[in-house]
């Protein structure tokens, strides 16, 4: 790529090298400039508006808008990830959501005039499964191919096992969204730990983690189905009691038997369907409440919940990550407080 403003290596100038959508990119850039002045450059050369781009910096970790004064000489000779939606992407997934509604409203025109002789849906049930369902499904605009989680969501709101399980214990929920990948976990000397899901006053929001870190693949589809039946029944309970874990386990039987798929299918081509084994995770910390996104009360330790019944091995491992979890924010929270 050819120099900036007449700036080379020769004349001072410095060289940022950075990938982006796994292709790379070299910038050359002032050595007195800041990093919001490299993301103003990214914007005019690669059309990734400043309030989309992230950079995941080796070492220094997430950078994103605003990145204030930071000296960009911090990002040389260092590994450098950009994650940012084009105003090109942008525009060719609300082209593609269009589409998509307008075929919507088409094959609901035609299902419309369809003789009565050959109508066989049960107006009770269609009424059912327009109630009883996810309001709105909505990927993250300023994450990779947008368009690939918005398919996974739309899955997930058509299965027929979640379709019958949310028809029999009548849920409805507002937004079906996906979590980001760097949100929602803890790193310590004991490991990583990822939370999976998160659901919102009883069901306005339920936000999964659908994308591995890199954000270069999704998660397997049961798990990830799983965890969705996991954030339904925080839709009738709080905490991680012995009643929250047998409408989780109930919801998670009706679905596997309503899933006439028998084993699903994956998202698109594999290469986006990388499930990661080698990983401790946390459902959540219990259903939250508030009008901003802060997490809940968690539920107890296996000890506290000993006289509601035993737990199952992978009850008690939610529950000693989210432990965990809690232990390392605490422990942040205090070392902060110290300072």
């Amino acid at each position: 790529m050819g120099d900036q403003d007449g700036i080379s290596p020769k004349s001072g100038g410095i060289t940022i090298s950075l990938t982006h959508h796994g292709k790379p990119h070299t910038f050359t850039i002032d050595p007195t400039a800041t990093v919001a002045d490299l993301a103003s450059q990214i914007q005019d050369e690669l059309r990734i508006p400043i309030n989309n781009q992230k950079l995941m910096v080796s070492k220094l970790g997430l950078l994103k808008a605003p990145f204030a004064e930071r000296p960009v000489t911090d990002l040389q000779d260092k590994k450098v990830t950009l994650i940012g939606t084009s105003t090109e992407e942008i525009a060719s997934l609300a082209s593609a959501s269009q589409s998509a509604a307008e075929r919507e409203a088409h094959l609901a025109a035609a299902r419309r005039n369809l003789p009565k002789a050959y109508s066989r849906r049960d107006p009770q049930r269609a009424l059912e499964d327009n109630t009883y369902t996810f309001a709105t499904v909505r990927p993250l605009p300023n994450l990779p191919h947008p368009e690939r989680s918005l398919a996974f969501l739309e899955r997930l709101k058509n299965d027929p096992g979640i379709r019958a399980a949310m028809r029999k214990h009548k849920f409805s929920v507002g937004l079906l969204t996906e979590m980001d990948p760097l949100s929602y976990t803890e790193s310590s000397h004991e490991g990583t730990t990822r939370i999976l899901g998160l659901n919102r006053n009883g069901g306005e929001v339920i936000e999964l983690r659908l994308r591995t870190d890199a954000y270069d693949g999704y998660r397997d589809y049961k798990t990830i189905r799983n965890t969705l039946c996991h954030e339904l029944a925080h839709n009738v309970h709080h905490d991680h009691d012995r009643a929250f874990w047998d409408l989780t386990h109930q919801i998670e039987r009706e679905v596997a038997r309503a899933d006439w798929t028998r084993g699903g299918r994956s998202v698109g081509s594999e290469e986006f369907y990388e499930p990661e084994v080698s990983e401790e995770i946390a459902y959540d910390h219990g259903g939250w409440t508030g009008g901003e996104y802060v997490l809940g009360g968690g539920g107890g330790t296996a000890a506290t919940a000993a006289g509601q019944g035993a737990l199952s091995r992978r009850e008690i491992m939610a529950k000693a990550a989210e432990e965990r979890m809690k232990k390392q924010k605490q422990a942040e929270e205090e070392a902060k407080g110290n300072r």
